[in-house]
């Protein structure tokens, strides 16, 4: 435990010392935060570079703050379920529960069809961006503020 508490530490501290604008940094955190939410499990990074890279934010960042939101890695089940049922209700034009999910009648085969992806992955994704969105404006805010807040700080202290 201490071991994996230090290494969010030091991303954290990667983070906050990168040399480039408090708002390209924040940019990428945002960025970060937003794709970490996103159910897309093995693209991740990539979309996060990528995003950095066309939003010209800081592409490290947002590679930092999509690894520093693994923290929450543990309560995983529960994001999930959360973003289905909101997917689900804005899929089904916000009039019906959502259906319940039976996955141990599922065969590998069957969640690899296109049809499963429709059915699950679509109101995961939907659902991902009513959580995402607003983790991505606090954490781009707070960034920035913090951000701003220490420049200020230094240029005081080294006039």
């Amino acid at each position: 435990m201490k071991k994996l508490w230090a290494y969010f530490v030091d991303l954290g501290r990667k983070l906050i010392n990168l040399h480039d604008t408090p708002h390209s940094i924040a940019g990428g955190v945002a960025i970060g935060m937003f794709i970490g939410f996103t159910p897309l499990f093995g693209l991740k990074t990539l979309l996060c570079l990528g995003l950095a890279c066309l939003l010209r934010c800081n592409p490290i960042a947002a590679v930092v703050a999509v690894s520093l939101h693994d923290i929450v890695t543990p309560i995983w089940p529960v994001l999930l379920k959360i973003e289905y049922d909101i997917g689900t209700f804005i899929l089904t034009r916000l009039h019906h529960a959502p259906p319940a999910i039976e996955l141990h009648h599922l065969h590998f085969g069957e969640i690899m069809k296109w049809t499963t992806f429709f059915k699950v992955g679509l109101p995961l994704l939907i659902g991902s961006i009513f959580l995402s969105t607003p983790a991505a404006v606090l954490s781009y805010i707070g960034m920035l503020k913090f951000l701003q807040f220490r420049e200020k700080r230094r240029a005081a202290h080294h006039p």
